[in-house]
């Protein structure tokens, strides 16, 4: 059986088929051009730069392409990096090419996400709120229900963002019967919008990169822009007290103006939201990097948990 990126060790030969998650062009201080990659398959991620990139290298070798890769397993600032000796197109005709075959996957059904997002929304009773969730759902379809919630953080796999915003709604629900001062309706409403201006600033689910708009403006900005344009659209008053709350929900969402935020949380509702979307966040990156750790060691480092790895205990 062919061995998956997580299972090989230090100084273990790679030949595998892999999907580029990530391709950037960089410039090394001999003024060359060479490729900083990430590659991926269902056990998980490993980095790698392919060195003196000719033009035709950095035409071929994009995000969402399959490649063959050869190379050596080796070990960078405590994460494991692939140090490439040569790689190849796969052939569509007669080699496993379709990127799905190596792009995780959600545990559950698609219509399984959607029947319990559309379920909840019965419980957003408040007119103007319900009204712009079932537009933006609306619109937004598709792409909600496939993308990713991150290019490489957390939930950075196809359907992730619908998957991320089911999980958050679960613990909403626990948290707004353990207190009942909480406005459920609008702790539901903030859940499901408050990522899904990441289908206009990502690309989709293979190959993922940011859009214009969304290195640009960010998903905060751009969905607070979409509610705007719903309630417009809805004859629903912008200026209404309903509106500004509902619109603080997403604005504040990520706690910290230095992480994203153009205001930091002042209602209780909104603490909540900021506090269960990191919370699921951290869940994911953490289960992640340790999804394959033998027992008894670390993982990888984690970016997005400020340069932490995490042990994988013997006992459980």
């Amino acid at each position: 059986m062919t061995k998956q990126i997580k299972e090989f060790e230090n100084d273990e030969s790679m030949d595998i088929f892999v999907l580029i998650k990530s391709a950037d062009k960089r410039v090394t201080r001999a003024k060359k051009d060479y490729l900083s990659m990430t590659f991926q398959d269902q056990s998980g991620t490993i980095r790698g730069n392919f060195w003196d990139a000719s033009s035709e290298d950095i035409t071929n070798f994009q995000a969402g392409k399959v490649v063959f890769l050869s190379g050596l397993r080796e070990t960078y600032k405590g994460n494991p990096q692939v140090k490439i000796n040569s790689m190849r197109l796969a052939d569509d005709a007669s080699e496993p090419a379709n990127p799905k075959l190596y792009m995780d996957k959600i545990p559950v059904s698609v219509d399984e996400l959607r029947e319990e997002i559309n379920s909840t929304v019965f419980e957003i009773t408040n007119a103007d709120w319900n009204r712009i969730v079932r537009y933006l759902l609306k619109k937004f379809d598709a792409s909600f229900f496939s993308f990713p919630a991150a290019k490489t953080n957390h939930h950075a796999f196809e359907g992730g963002l619908a998957f991320h915003t089911v999980s958050i709604l679960r613990m909403a629900k626990s948290v707004a019967k353990q207190y009942e001062q909480i406005d459920k309706s609008l702790l539901f409403a903030g859940a499901i919008l408050h990522d899904l201006g990441k289908t206009i600033e990502l690309s989709g689910p293979v190959g993922t990169t940011y859009t214009v708009p969304g290195n640009l403006l960010g998903h905060i900005v751009l969905i607070d822009e979409e509610i705007v344009k719903a309630a417009q659209e809805l004859k629903i008053d912008t200026n209404s007290e309903s509106m500004i709350i509902l619109r603080h929900m997403i604005i504040s969402h990520h706690g910290l103006k230095e992480y994203g935020s153009p205001i930091e949380p002042h209602m209780l509702e909104a603490v909540v939201l900021h506090a269960l979307d990191d919370l699921d966040a951290q869940i994911q990156m953490v289960s992640g990097a340790l999804k394959g750790v033998t027992p008894g060691t670390f993982s990888e480092r984690i970016f997005g948990m400020d340069g932490r790895n995490f042990y994988q205990p013997e006992t459980k």
